[in-house]
């Protein structure tokens, strides 16, 4: 799995477990997925991460290089 997969995955997580516990816990977890939603914008076209970052940092955990984050 490249970096470019594992930053979408984690992505498409967390604005899952946002939406879940809007629904079953409080209408402000929806602040989340707007959060993640703006970065997602803001990574597309300056290509930052802090995700990314951290796993470099780690040895990437297996993973390989994407096109997106280098």
């Amino acid at each position: 799995m490249s970096t470019d997969r594992f930053f979408m995955l984690f992505a498409g997580i967390v604005v899952l477990v946002s939406a879940l516990l809007a629904w079953l816990v409080s209408p402000w977890w929806l602040l989340l997925a707007a959060f993640i939603g703006v970065h997602l914008i803001q990574a597309a076209f300056t290509g930052f991460c802090p995700l990314i970052m951290i796993l470099k940092s780690m040895g990437l955990m297996g993973l390989k290089p994407g096109e997106i984050f280098r």
